[in-house]
Parts: structure tokens; sequence; C-alpha cells
């Protein structure tokens, strides 16, 4: 993934809404939005959920 996605699927696995992201990064909606489903095919998972326990499996803190 590229360090967008991986801080993008971060605030995924901290709950952050789209819009929340969005605001946080500085980003529009649709590039959180397109970023999310970059992540979720990469990653092989299908939902928000599955991208948080997979970015924690991969980032054990």
């Amino acid at each position: 993934m590229t360090p967008t996605e991986e801080r993008v699927a971060e605030l995924v696995t901290e709950g952050l809404s789209n819009p929340d992201i969005a605001a946080e990064m500085f980003l529009s909606r649709r590039t959180v939005q397109t970023h999310v489903s970059n992540a979720l095919a990469k990653l092989g998972v299908a939902s928000r959920t599955e991208i948080a326990r997979e970015a924690a499996r991969r980032n054990p803190r």
C-alpha cells in the first residue's frame, strides 16, 4: 500500500468516517473514498472493520 493508503487505513482503524479522514488529511471525501477502496482491494478484505483488523495484524502496537 502507498503511504497515504496506510495513513487512511490507520484512521479507519481509529474509527474515523470518510468525512472525518478527509478533514484530518486535507483531502476531498472522494479522494478518501478512493484510498479506502484501494486499501480494501490491496488487503483483500471487504469491509472497514476488516481493514482495521488487517492493519492491527500488520502493525501491532
